[in-house]
């Protein structure tokens, strides 16, 4: 298919990168965003996020003529759906349930500019069958087209689900070089979303129908989920036995079918801690190992705020403290991984909130890509590693950013959730 306009949908982590990537190849894009200030923010040629090398490129694609952004949907050839998939507040303990408001409103925003020969392309993260739902509502929205679930190959308009692949603090290159899922809901809805992505994709763009897409997103990310909670569990069940578990993860990982992740105090971002429920609300009574390794993975931080109370306790008694208002805490790490400012979902977050919650004396944060705490944790000091190193009386490490790999505080307890401290 011919394509000379391509509208991105949502112009957060992954529409805004995507919609850069083609508008460097000099195709015109036309970025949506209910957001004004973001809009404005994209038109200057800033960017409203953190990515290495985003904004640069974002400059030179505004500036050149390629790249505007707008607040409602204008026509276009191709348009990508980019938009958040949240989960509703839980009202009970069983799993959260996906919101899927923000994809649906996204669809009825570019229902009235569709044209006969468009494609739409979901990318937002989504239970099994969302694509679906999306081509039945732009169908009760535009009875004058045809659309795939209806038509199938002859419909007027092609619908595939296309989810990214891509590593935050390297989106960019991961957006060129990473291979593609095309999941069209036809043959030449692949075929045709694939040409698109083309455009920039240097790696291989690999067709299946939206059903397979959309399990193979979330069955990529629960992969890593139920890994990294298996490295959780040993690490609980070593500190019970009294065992290492850098030392044996380190040295069982020498077995040559062996590849045991490492363990942390948690797992976060917008991917690993939410896509694996994704699975669960659509197989609530199979995704029984899927649903337990959510769990272990959640209860981590609370094994870790366990730790520290236990710390506090012993360093009352070692150091016949009076009040524990005399104990300072540091806190090494907010991100959700490292060398990254990224802090959504962060187990590292949880976990400094409670101890501010729970703990009376002085709390440091040494977070090193960042410039201010959120709002919610203000009652903490910003700091930098050697302060914190000096004043603080228990030392808990909570992400590995590059500045902490070598160095440990000289003084105080070390309650180390990352294993690069491990070894004082």
């Amino acid at each position: 298919m011919s394509v000379s306009i391509i509208s991105i949908i949502g112009l957060g982590y992954i529409g805004l990168p995507t919609a850069a990537a083609f508008a460097s190849k000099k195709k015109k894009v036309i970025g949506v965003d209910i957001n004004e200030d973001t809009v404005n923010t994209i038109n200057d040629g800033k960017i409203h996020i953190t990515e290495p090398g985003l904004e640069l490129t974002v400059n030179e694609a505004v500036n050149k003529g390629y790249f505007k952004a707008v607040i409602e949907p204008e026509p276009a050839d191709a348009f990508l759906i980019a938009v958040p998939t949240p989960f509703f507040p839980q009202q009970d303990d069983t799993y959260p349930k996906p919101d899927l408001s923000y994809v649906e409103a996204a669809a009825r925003s570019i229902a009235p500019v569709l044209n006969k020969g468009n494609l739409v392309i979901l990318e937002s993260t989504c239970p099994v069958g969302t694509t679906e739902l999306m081509a039945k509502l732009l169908a009760e929205e535009r009875d004058d087209l045809s659309f795939p679930h209806t038509h199938g190959e002859d419909s007027d308009i092609r619908i595939a689900y296309c989810p990214e692949r891509i590593l935050p603090g390297n989106v960019i290159s991961e957006l060129i070089d990473n291979d593609r899922v095309i999941g069209g809901m036809t043959k030449s809805c692949s075929e045709a979303a694939a040409e698109v992505y083309k455009i920039f994709v240097k790696g291989n763009c690999m067709s299946t129908d939206s059903r397979t897409a959309e399990m193979i997103k979330l069955t990529e990310n629960a992969s890593r989920d139920v890994n990294i909670a298996l490295a959780n569990e040993l690490s609980i069940i070593c500190d019970e036995l009294g065992i290492d578990v850098w030392e044996m993860i380190r040295l069982a990982n020498n077995h040559p079918r062996v590849n045991i992740l490492q363990p942390g105090p948690g797992v976060g971002g917008h991917c690993i801690a939410v896509d694996p429920w994704f699975i669960v609300s659509k197989s609530p009574n199979s995704a029984n190992l899927i649903r337990e390794a959510r769990r272990i993975n959640d209860n981590k931080p609370h094994w870790v705020i366990e730790k520290v109370k236990s710390v506090i306790k012993s360093t009352i008694h070692e150091k016949k403290i009076n009040s524990i208002k005399d104990i300072s805490i540091a806190c090494y790490g907010l991100s959700f991984k490292a060398n990254i400012e990224d802090l959504r979902e962060s187990p590292a977050i949880s976990i400094v909130s409670y101890i501010l919650e729970m703990h009376q004396g002085k709390v440091l944060v040494v977070e090193p890509n960042i410039e201010k705490l959120p709002n919610h944790l203000k009652k903490a000091e910003l700091t930098d590693f050697n302060n914190a190193a000096k004043k603080a009386d228990i030392h808990i490490l909570l992400v590995d950013h590059r500045e902490f790999q070598g160095n440990q505080p000289l003084r105080g307890e070390i309650i180390d959730t990352r294993g690069i401290w491990n070894d004082r």
